[in-house]
């Protein structure tokens, strides 16, 4: 994001209120102090306009099969050739009945290494809408049928996370042009459209900051901003926090993609989390969004020429992949934990313009080091017309998407506060998605004794005591391992 001196004052005054009312004595700590995370990093996908889950996760064979050629003459994705959908089986090799998209072969390869799991007919189960703007209101802000709260469930996951020592340096993250509504009311959270834009740029160009050529002792507005903001009002408190905030982007040795990375806007907001992981600042927290799922006329299927949800899909698919493929090389990927959703599905029958409308259940992709993976999760009903006409010819949620997000919450980040983080939420239970942190994965069948090895070279110890003696000996394991 390229900040304007509206914006930058409007963030100053934010976090200066907080400072007034008690809350964070700084939004970063110093640079000096390095913080890896005591938990998992969990990455939100947030994928806005309605993904039709039916073209990405397919019927390939059964009596489903039949329903889903019935309902989708024109858009039905092959179950075999050279555009058919890619067969998911479990680790003993026996089939699922499912396929995903010919272009979301990255996806595919992480299923078969068992770091990706699908949770079946997953979305709002206690509130039906065909309202984007109110299926992602409830999403984002964690409350099914009310949008009134004021806060985002990433924010009050971030506000009730335990063994948060203040070293930190950059908690939470939102990719893009505006503040996230997950994190909505968070102060601890820097939102930034790509770390190359995170400055301040107003007046005269030669005048923002230091650059080669500049006369001996010329400091720009970058540089002496910290001394405008000495004070201890709640302004000045607020000014110091952004001036970190800056700095802390300005600090570190982000990158332009590695070769071979896939190219687009959304590929490159991965590597920027991707880079924020393995800079070890302390993310416990990061969300960002692809839109475009909004299919509701030429929507496409899967071959040679055009197709536009075939593109979207590869997209998507060959992000992941990178991003999880990065993660992996560093040593990093056993401790992120990606949830993939939409704010719901699309209609099971295809419309007259080539397209589908606006549906109910879908699909939620759960993938990272700690997911148990190459399974479905949840209950899946069928599309036998009699099941689906109770629901408007939808697929029908059953399984509420709060009760994997809580899983995630409880398992990975140690944080069991799911009534604050999702009020009025109650009856969770684990669907087994995930392990326990610094549990290690059992090989599984078919994945290669290398990637075994890799895995349990990610897999940290679990830490309890939160002392500070405890904190530094599992630093030096890290670096050991």
């Amino acid at each position: 994001m390229t900040l304007t001196r509206r914006e930058f004052l409007k963030g100053t005054c934010a976090t200066a209120a907080a400072g007034a009312v008690g809350g964070p004595a700084l939004l970063f700590a110093d640079s000096a102090i390095a913080a890896p995370n005591g938990h998992d990093t969990v990455v939100h996908l947030f994928l806005r306009g309605g993904l039709d889950g039916l073209n990405l996760v397919v019927p390939i064979d059964g009596a489903d099969r039949g329903f889903y050629e019935q309902a989708r003459p024109n858009l039905a994705i092959a179950a075999t050739g050279a555009y058919g959908a890619l067969p998911l089986t479990l680790a003993s090799g026996a089939g699922t009945g499912f396929g995903l998209h010919p272009s979301a072969s990255g996806l595919r390869d992480l299923w078969n290494a068992g770091h990706l799991g699908i949770v079946h007919a997953c979305g709002l189960l206690t509130s039906v809408t065909r309202s984007h703007f109110d299926a992602q209101l409830y999403i984002d802000l964690g409350t099914p049928g009310q949008q009134g709260i004021g806060s985002g469930w990433l924010a009050r996951a971030m506000d009730t996370q335990p063994n948060l020592n203040g070293a930190e340096k950059l908690p939470a993250l939102g990719v893009g042009a505006r503040q996230p509504v997950g994190l909505l009311a968070s102060v601890q959270a820097l939102t930034m459209a790509s770390p190359s834009d995170f400055a301040l740029n107003a007046g005269a160009w030669s005048w923002q900051t230091v650059r080669a050529g500049a006369p001996t002792g010329f400091a720009g507005v970058n540089e002496t901003l910290a001394a405008l903001w000495n004070g201890s009002t709640a302004l000045e408190l607020g000014g110091q926090r952004a001036d970190r905030a800056l700095k802390v982007i300005a600090q570190q040795t982000y990158s332009a993609p590695p070769t071979g990375w896939p190219t687009g806007a959304f590929a490159q907001q991965m590597w920027t989390i991707a880079q924020s992981i393995q800079f070890n600042l302390g993310l416990h927290y990061a969300t960002l969004d692809l839109g475009g799922w909004d299919t509701h006329d030429g929507q496409g299927t899967a071959g040679s020429g055009y197709h536009y949800y075939q593109n979207k899909i590869a997209e998507l698919s060959q992000a992941l992949s990178a991003f999880y493929a990065a993660l992996d090389a560093s040593g990093h990927a056993g401790r992120v934990t990606v949830v993939v959703q939409s704010e719901f599905g699309r209609r099971v029958r295809a419309n007259a313009n080539g397209g589908t409308d606006h549906g109910y259940g879908n699909p939620v992709l759960v993938l990272g080091g700690a997911v148990n993976g190459r399974r479905f999760y949840g209950s899946w009903s069928g599309l036998d017309p009699e099941i689906l006409s109770p629901h408007f010819g939808d697929v029908p949620v059953t399984t509420d998407h709060r009760r994997v997000l809580s899983e995630i919450l409880v398992k990975r980040m140690g944080n069991a506060n799911l009534s604050t983080v999702f009020p009025g939420y109650s009856g969770y239970a684990p669907l087994g998605i995930v392990r326990d942190f610094g549990a290690v994965a059992k090989p599984m069948p078919g994945i290669s004794t290398e990637l075994r090895a890799r895995s349990a070279m990610a897999a940290q110890p679990r830490v309890e005591d939160p002392d500070l003696l405890e904190r530094l000996m599992r630093y030096m394991r890290e670096l050991v391992d």
